[in-house]
C-alpha cells in the first residue's frame, strides 16, 4: 500500500517514464503528422497551460517585487549569466564525448529560464519570499523568450543549427507571452473559477508536458535515432545533471549569503536561480529545433535535470522550513 501511496504521489514523474516506454512501442501513433496528429494537440495545450499562467499571476505580486533589485540581479544573473558560462567552459569537453545531439541538449538545458509553479512552490514550503519568486520565476520566463534562443545562435549557430532568431522570438512570443497576456486580461472574469478548481488547474501544465514528452519520443523512435544511445550514455547523462545541480545549488546558496541575504530572500534566490523549465523548454525546443529527428535527444537533458531539481529542491525546501521554524522559537524565547 505504502507503494501505491508513493506512485500516486509521483504520478507526474511515473508519467513520464510511461510516455517514453509507450513511444517506444507505438512511435506511429505519437510522431508528428501520426494517427492522432498529437503535435497540432500539444500546440493548443502549451497555450492553455500560459493562459492559465497568466490568469494566476496577481498584478500586485508583480508590484511587491519590483523594488528588490539584488535579488533580482542575482536570480537573474545566475539563470542567464553563470549557467550559459557552463557551456562556454565545458562544451567542447561535451562535445568530445557524447553524441552531438545530446552535447546540444545540455546547451539548451543551461541557456533556459527558470520554472513559474515549482520554483514558487519550493520557495513557499521553505518560508522564503514568496512574491519575489513569482517577480523573478515569470520574468526568467518572458527574458527566456528572447535570451534562450539568442544564445543557441550564439552557442550552437556555428555547429550547423539552423535558426531564424526573429522567427524564433516572434513564434515563442505568441506560443508562451500572448497566452500569458490573455489570461492577465481575463483575470477579472476567470480567476474565481480557477481558484476553485485549482486542483486541477495545478495539474494541467503537467498533462501537458506528457503529451509532449510522448510525441517527442515518439518522433525519436520512428526516425531510428535510438540505436546509437547506450545505457552506459543515458547513465553518464543523468550524473553529469546530478553534478550540475549539486555545484549550482550550493554554489548560488554559499553566494547568496555572502551577498547577506535573509533567510527568505536566499530560498528564493537559490531554487528561482537553479531551476530549469520543463514547462516552457519543451515546446521552445520544438520551435527552435524545427522537426530535427535528434529533438528527443535534445531534451533528454531537462528531462532528467527536471525530476532531479524537484526532488532535492523539496529535501533542500523541508530544511529550510525546519531552520526557519527554529529561528522563530529561538526569537520567541
Amino acid at each position: 500500500m505504502n507503494i501505491v501511496r508513493k506512485l500516486k504521489k509521483e504520478w507526474f514523474l511515473v508519467g513520464m517514464v510511461l510516455a517514453i516506454a509507450l513511444a517506444t512501442i507505438t512511435p506511429d501513433l505519437g510522431k508528428t503528422g501520426g494517427a492522432i496528429h498529437l503535435d497540432k494537440l500539444t500546440g493548443i495545450g502549451v497555450a492553455i497551460v500560459f493562459f492559465l499562467h497568466g490568469l494566476g499571476l496577481a498584478p500586485s505580486a508583480i508590484k511587491a517585487g519590483l523594488s528588490n533589485w539584488r535579488l533580482h540581479l542575482f536570480i537573474q544573473s545566475a539563470t542567464f549569466i553563470f549557467y550559459p558560462l557552463l557551456w562556454v567552459i565545458f562544451g567542447d569537453l561535451f562535445l568530445a564525448y557524447m553524441p552531438a545531439a545530446l552535447a546540444f541538449g545540455f546547451c539548451y538545458l543551461f541557456v533556459l529560464p527558470s520554472t513559474v509553479s515549482s520554483s514558487v512552490a519550493m520557495t513557499s514550503v521553505g518560508k522564503g519570499n514568496v512574491p519575489g519568486a513569482i517577480f523573478n520565476a515569470s520574468l526568467s520566463s518572458i527574458i527566456g523568450v528572447l535570451i534562450t534562443p539568442f544564445l543557441i545562435q550564439l552557442f550552437m549557430g556555428f555547429e550547423g543549427a539552423q535558426l531564424n532568431l526573429m522567427d524564433s522570438v516572434i513564434s515563442i512570443a505568441k506560443l508562451l507571452l500572448l497566452p500569458m497576456l490573455v489570461g492577465q486580461l481575463a483575470r477579472p472574469l476567470l480567476l474565481a473559477f480557477a481558484e476553485k478548481h485549482k486542483a486541477v488547474v495545478n495539474k494541467v501544465d503537467k498533462y501537458v508536458i506528457l503529451l509532449i514528452v510522448y510525441n517527442a519520443f515518439c518522433d525519436s523512435v520512428a526516425n531510428g535515432i535510438w540505436h546509437t544511445f547506450s545505457i552506459a550514455m543515458l547513465a553518464t547523462t543523468i550524473a553529469v545533471c546530478v553534478a550540475v545541480l549539486m555545484v549550482m545549488i550550493h554554489f548560488f546558496q554559499w553566494g547568496a549569503r555572502k551577498s547577506a541575504f535573509g533567510h527568505e530572500d536566499e530560498v528564493a534566490a537559490v531554487f528561482c536561480g537553479t531551476k530549469k523549465t520543463l514547462a516552457a523548454g519543451v515546446p521552445m525546443a520544438a520551435v527552435i529545433f524545427g522537426s530535427d529527428p535528434s529533438l528527443g535527444m535534445i531534451l533528454l537533458p531537462i528531462m532528467l535535470y527536471h525530476p532531479i531539481q524537484i526532488f532535492y529542491c523539496a529535501v533542500m525546501a523541508n530544511r529550510y522550513a525546519k531552520s526557519a521554524e527554529q529561528d522563530l522559537a529561538v526569537a520567541a524565547k
